[in-house]
């Protein structure tokens, strides 16, 4: 017996949400995600889903706490209404920088987080760009981290002009290097301080790129001042103009304003997070949307075809 796909969502990303199903042709299955007067969420189903093949969109975005909370709630929902199967879609999992203990008596967040989803109810994940890949290895279900690379990379190619991919930090060469294979292009390092969270101060440059248009690659755009700062020196060093991407704009604190006060020509993000009036407040924001591949492998995961072919 095949099951019947339905698409849910919560009220962190409900454009995203409704963008999938319209490439999916469907409609989204209602849902009551409201708040009690003491800030208590309240969940219910709107429609019959025993026996179903379930997505819930919901990435656990500001407010961080309370759209995971209306997940696991969702979950529970689902799980309880003897849907078949309740895959969540979380294009930005939140907490996912807390991944390890950086220092004595800490939490791993990322961890917690993954716990919480699967008592709640998951059966499955998709995301998107997770900050470090290992995470997938915190489920004891199956998590489908997908790249965000064939929507960024479908703009970067029609920029005119030599290009060089721009680490920001070490530990995203890797995600350079893919990039720059693609396009064809050099890679250069930015070599980073961090004193402290949320503050980064970047030292050399590690790369030619001199008369180039630089490129700087990150998985999520959060405070802004690693990129802001990359901007500076990667224009001492020469080169002819700067812009980001990233896949996840989280922009918090004074991310804004420093992006109107930066150097950067251009910041490419997608719509894993919703922008709302920030896309108005920055001129240089520019939005790609990741609907159709999250479409894609909705529709893979649900006729039981090939998620892998997503990642070539």
């Amino acid at each position: 017996m095949t099951r019947d796909l339905k698409i849910l969502t919560g009220t962190s990303n409900p454009r995203l949400a409704q963008a999938i199903c319209e490439h999916l042709g469907c409609q989204l299955t209602p849902c009551i995600a409201k708040t009690f007067s003491d800030g208590e969420i309240r969940i219910e189903i709107g429609d019959n889903v025993r026996g179903d093949d379930v997505f819930v969109i919901q990435p656990t975005c500001a407010p961080v706490n309370f759209n995971l909370m209306q997940l696991c709630l969702m979950l529970d929902a689902l799980k309880r209404a003897s849907a078949g199967r309740v895959t969540a879609v979380v294009p930005y999992y939140g907490y996912a920088r807390q991944d390890r203990k950086v220092v004595p008596r800490a939490p791993i967040s990322a961890k917690l987080v993954a716990d919480f989803l699967t008592t709640a109810g998951m059966d499955r994940m998709i995301t998107i760009d997770l900050h470090a890949g290992q995470i997938q290895g915190f489920f004891n279900v199956p998590v489908d981290n997908l790249y965000a690379a064939p929507v960024i990379l479908d703009y970067l190619r029609q920029l005119d002009g030599e290009a060089i991919l721009v680490s920001p930090d070490a530990g995203g060469v890797e995600r350079a290097r893919a990039y720059a294979k693609r396009l064809g292009t050099g890679l250069a390092i930015i070599d980073k301080r961090r004193d402290e969270p949320n503050k980064a101060k970047a030292m050399n440059v590690i790369g030619d790129v001199k008369g180039k248009s630089a490129i700087i690659l990150d998985d999520m755009i959060d405070t802004a001042g690693t990129i802001c700062a990359g901007a500076d020196v990667l224009l001492e060093q020469g080169a002819k103009e700067v812009m980001a991407c990233a896949t996840h704009p989280v922009l918090s604190g004074p991310a804004i304003q420093r992006l109107n006060e930066s150097s950067l020509s251009q910041v490419i993000v997608t719509n894993t997070i919703p922008l709302g009036e920030k896309i108005e407040e920055c001129p240089k924001l520019k939005e790609m949307s990741v609907a159709g591949l999250l479409a894609k492998a909705i529709h893979n995961i649900h006729t039981e075809s090939s998620v892998s072919v997503l990642f070539v």
